[in-house]
């Protein structure tokens, strides 16, 4: 059984490129528009691991992350944030709220791949 990754990115061209990388390589994936797209979509469904953007509508990454982390069923889900932000006060601030990792955007398919699979273990 392959493992569900959940994209989470207000970017349709973005989602569409993250599904079809993780997609190409086997993984199943659900993707959410924002923050609270994807707390709505992951009440009772199982994710291995959630890749999300930082700057979103609704609800951002880091309030994302904040959720999740205080809810006991995904507090042990590594979370990468997937954004254009790489100013180290902001990767701070992801890696307090509990924060797996972070890739900078624009990424490279095989780089995503490599995350994800150190990641997932």
């Amino acid at each position: 059984m392959s493992k569900t990754i959940m994209t989470v990115d207000d970017s349709a061209s973005v989602r569409q490129m993250v599904t079809f990388t993780l997609a190409q390589a086997g993984y199943q994936v659900v993707e959410a528009k924002d923050g609270k797209d994807a707390l709505s979509k992951l009440s009772g469904a199982s994710v291995s691991m959630v890749l999300t953007d930082l700057n979103m509508p609704n609800m951002d990454g880091i309030q994302l992350i904040r959720c999740l982390r205080a809810n006991p069923s995904c507090k042990f889900i590594p979370i990468v944030m997937l954004t254009t932000e790489s100013q180290a006060d902001k990767k701070q601030e992801g890696k307090t709220a509990g924060a797996t990792g972070w890739i900078v955007k624009p990424f490279k398919p095989d780089q995503l791949l490599a995350v994800v699979k150190k990641v997932l273990g």
